[in-house]
């Protein structure tokens, strides 16, 4: 976890020339930022804010958010599929007795009890899916539960990562325009030297 908000700070830090790779990229940076937001989210115990803060820094709020609804869709079938044809893959008993028992009401499975489960933080999410996979829930009810769950979550790490970007650099370009650069800010700005005088007598 610790690694990943790493990334994501040095992709804040650096949006410029990330900025620059993802344009010689083209076309191809939104498919591979959808892959790679898949991919994590639909591992167990995965970590998806980070993912959401960084596509929010590259993408912005509105292109970065559907990156985010995307893979979080894509995610979804994913893990359900893995669930489905995995065996012993999670230790599903073991995980559901010790849910909290606000979340034993519901019957395990049911729409109310996959949007429960995956508001707890850490496993919630793994819960829901195996639990979806185990009982046989239509795979359309596991999409729509998870993405109601995750798409305002990631739409708010995907804005603050956009905001956050805006407010480093806004940040670093006044300094850098006020002051003397000493360090090696991204808006570097040169001084500028007038030209010596010259020590022959004007004619």
């Amino acid at each position: 976890m610790a690694g990943s908000f790493a990334l994501a700070y040095w992709v804040i830090r650096h949006k410029p020339h990330i900025e620059h790779e993802i344009r010689i990229i083209g076309p191809f940076a939104y498919p591979l930022a959808v892959a790679v937001f898949a991919v994590v989210a639909s591992a167990p115990f995965s970590v998806t804010d980070a993912l959401a803060i960084m596509n929010g820094a590259i993408f912005g709020p509105i292109k970065g958010t559907l990156v985010d609804v995307v893979g979080l869709v894509i995610a979804a079938l994913l893990g359900y599929w893995i669930n489905m044809h995995a065996t012993n893959l999670f230790n599903l008993q073991e995980a559901l007795r010790k849910l909290p028992p606000w979340v034993k009401r519901f019957p395990v499975g049911s729409p109310g009890f996959l949007l429960a489960v995956r508001i707890i933080p850490g496993f919630g999410g793994t819960v829901a899916t195996a639990s979806a996979a185990a009982f046989r829930v239509p795979v359309w009810v596991h999409v729509w539960t998870m993405c109601a769950i995750a798409v305002p979550i990631c739409a708010l790490l995907t804005i603050f990562g956009d905001r956050v970007t805006t407010a480093v650099h806004s940040y670093e370009h006044h300094y850098c325009m006020t002051h003397r650069c000493h360090f090696h800010f991204r808006f570097h700005r040169r001084p500028v030297t007038s030209p010596a005088p010259s020590l022959l007598p004007s004619p």
